[in-house]
């Protein structure tokens, strides 16, 4: 048994980084009403969690190359506590974003990337491939249990009671790192690359921006642009600026690489076939999955009405089924190749979808969203199950610190963007729904049409329907025509919430032909002169 407290201590770790998301996601609704502010803001927030640790995921990595895994996951855990405590006792959105998106993010960056070096490094051959499906498995209970604790948290208590368990739970944590073996990076100490660091950070920092304000100032026409650059929406100019500078990443990296000094992450990594498939699978994962979490609770709490341990419970069969299928799908790979795995999970995430997809209605279909929410978790489980595992698998103990760096870059990149981009296509779609609605009733005057059309030009917050009620009382519009309006808007928020679904059914179909490059049967060790050590 002693020989498993190092992963006692690693898997609670992984344990803590998942729980937060999910919490957060089921909480929605009442962190706008606490903080007295929008559905678009907390989207904000969530995503700048998310995007911090993809900004420094790779640094944190490149960190635990030059002090030690050890030494940096006891750093990450200490910031990543110093937020769950700010956060706890937050008066303002601010000071939220602070804790939870700043510290907390800054934190997991380097806490993830140590973490999967660290199991690499504490233990070999049949007990590693153990060691990480434990892991995928606690990451799927993270899950499950995130939308019931924080549901019941939220409804019973305080989300807040939550972050107050993390700081514990990573005292107690750290208290075992005593008896986590260091794994140390064979040959001398790298020096951190501080101009790729912060290439890649403002690179991959703009373009989440831009696609999470598109909603706001336009996807290409403008809306609510503050500049309007020759006459067009500022966010594409945000998203090309952010991939200049990561090409400018690309061209500095190569010239260290070069020059014989150490880039922030080695790009010959990335010719490895199986770790470039796996970093795809993950990104298309984790953006999938987030996108989907964003988007199920404003159906379940802004148009259905429930609380937040209702939402948790209704969540609660892609939860378990995530765990189940990540412990099983880490047996699968010894009968069936790592590819079909993937492949079946990306398919069966594909079908869930659309039947989520079909049960968005004024009225919930128990039976069918239950169905899609376990067919959803059994495929997230089967590419959970894979994709860490080959991403580490395909180099040797030199580049596992990178490895980690880009796996996780990949799976937080993935996660902000699925709150950005299919956020931005929610509520970007409930505008135009809106408008459209309003425009084609008859039984809206063209004056009162006109009124609304204008009063929501720059776009318009999900809301509960009732706040739209009391908005067109407030503006003095009579019963009849503010029944009509209120009609138009709960049908374009449904209208909005399956345009965002069909977004990310679109995105599991799209990652399908990526797969071709993971391994068709066991994956074996890169040599160290494939060309890929570090």
């Amino acid at each position: 048994m002693k020989r498993w407290w190092p992963l006692v201590a690693l898997a609670s770790a992984q344990f803590v980084m998942v729980l937060d998301q999910s919490v957060m996601n089921v909480s929605i609704s009442t962190l706008v009403d606490d903080f007295d502010t929008t559905v678009t803001t907390i989207q904000a927030v969530i995503t700048l969690y998310c995007l911090t640790m993809a900004m420094f995921m790779l640094t944190g990595g490149k960190i635990g190359d030059i002090i030690g895994r050890r030494r940096a996951f006891v750093i990450g855990l200490v910031i990543y506590g110093c937020g769950s405590a700010i956060t706890a006792v937050a008066p303002t959105v601010q000071v939220l974003a602070f804790g939870w998106s700043i510290l907390e993010g800054i934190g997991a960056a380097l806490v993830m990337p140590a973490l999967v070096a660290l199991i690499a490094g504490n233990y070999e051959g049949r007990e590693r491939n153990t060691a990480y499906a434990v892991i995928g498995g606690v990451a799927g209970a993270g899950i499950a249990i995130g939308p019931i604790l924080g549901g019941w948290a939220t409804t019973e208590l305080s989300w807040r009671i939550v972050f107050v368990g993390e700081v514990v739970l990573v005292i107690g944590i750290l208290a075992m790192t005593r008896l986590i073996g260091d794994a140390l990076r064979p040959g001398a100490a790298p020096r951190l690359d501080w101009v790729g660091t912060i290439l890649s950070a403002s690179g991959l920092g703009l373009i989440v921006f831009g696609i999470l304000q598109s909603s706001t100032w336009g996807v290409v026409q403008p809306k609510d642009s503050p500049v309007e650059p020759f006459g067009f929406s500022l966010a594409p100019f945000v998203v090309g600026a952010g991939v200049m500078l990561l090409w400018a990443f690309v061209v500095w990296q190569r010239r260290r690489e070069a020059h014989g000094r150490d880039p922030l992450v080695h790009l010959s990594l990335l010719k490895v076939p199986p770790l470039r498939a796996g970093l795809v699978g993950l990104l298309s994962q984790n953006l999938i999955l987030m996108g989907v979490f964003f988007t199920v609770p404003l159906y379940l709490q802004l148009v259905l009405g429930y609380d937040a341990l209702e939402t948790g419970i209704k969540m609660l069969p892609v939860s378990i089924t995530m765990f189940v299928a990540s412990a099983v799908g880490a047996r699968m790979a010894s009968r069936f190749s790592v590819r079909g795995v993937v492949r079946a999970g990306l398919v069966i995430t594909l079908l869930s979808i659309l039947v989520l997809l079909a049960t968005i209605e004024p009225t919930l279909d128990e039976s069918a969203f239950a169905l899609s929410m376990g067919g959803l978790g059994i495929g997230m489980g089967l590419l959970a199950s894979q994709l860490g595992k080959v991403v580490q698998g395909s180099v040797d103990a030199s580049g596992r610190g990178e490895a980690g760096g880009l796996q996780f870059t990949g799976q937080q990149l993935g996660s902000s963007l699925g709150v950005a981009l299919i956020g931005a296509v929610v509520l970007s779609g409930l505008t135009s729904a809106f408008v459209t609605n309003i425009q084609s009733d008859p039984r809206i005057s063209q004056e009162a049409s006109a009124q609304v059309t204008e009063a929501v030009d720059g776009g318009i917050d999900f809301v509960s329907s009732s706040q739209v009620a009391a908005a067109t009382t407030e503006a003095g519009l009579d019963e009849a025509t503010s029944a009509a309006i209120v009609d138009g808007y709960e049908e374009a928020q449904l209208q909005a919430l399956k345009a965002g679904l069909l977004g990310a059914a679109l995105l599991a179909l799209l990652s399908l032909p990526f797969t071709r490059e993971l391994p068709h049967g066991e994956l074996e060790p890169v040599p160290d002169d494939a060309g890929v050590t570090v």
